[in-house]
């Protein structure tokens, strides 16, 4: 009888672990918070602007100023046609030096730890698009916020178009 239960016992214990995940993600912490935009009371007297442009970003690829939000479809990290010239923009960015952080993000559909990983692969799908155009692989970072920083908080197609989204954030 004690062997049945020490078997069942094992049995059951093998159950549970072979449905726990193998590659756990914590949640990511940015290295750098020296962001002028992540503090309310920055000052921007003495700020350079060749780093950071001089002013307002705008969506149009061909405009003068560089735009640093690109947008995924729907559960993918393919980087679309549309923002390629994007990235061999910011690749060209990247060449006179200074490094980028990527940061991925999802919707809230799917689970934590799927938009986690989702992020992960949308970040890693610009870091390999920027590589292959000769940036250095020490000028890149990335980081996955999955679903935690929403911009649009509805839950409409629209909303979440907004949320499936690599952010460049450049540092010097």
């Amino acid at each position: 009888m004690m062997s049945y239960f020490k078997l069942f016992s094992l049995a059951a214990i093998a159950f549970l672990l072979a449905g726990c995940p193998q590659n756990t993600v914590p949640d990511p912490e940015p290295t750098d918070t020296t962001y002028p935009a992540d503090t309310d009371d920055a000052s921007t007297s003495g700020a350079d602007t060749d780093m950071y442009g001089d002013g307002e970003f705008m969506d149009d690829p061909s405009a003068g100023e560089l735009t640093m939000v690109i947008y995924f479809d729907f559960d993918s990290s393919a980087v679309r046609a549309a923002d390629q010239d994007i990235v061999s923009r910011h690749a060209m960015q990247l060449g006179g030096g200074g490094s980028v952080r990527l940061e991925g993000h999802a919707d809230e559909r799917g689970s934590r730890e799927y938009n986690i990983g989702l992020g992960e692969r949308r970040a890693q799908a610009v870091r390999q698009m920027l590589l292959i155009q000769g940036v250095s692989a020490d000028q890149i970072a990335t980081v996955s916020f999955g679903e935690e920083r929403p911009v649009g908080f509805g839950s409409s197609e629209a909303d979440y178009a907004q949320n499936r989204r690599v952010e460049f954030k450049y540092s010097n």
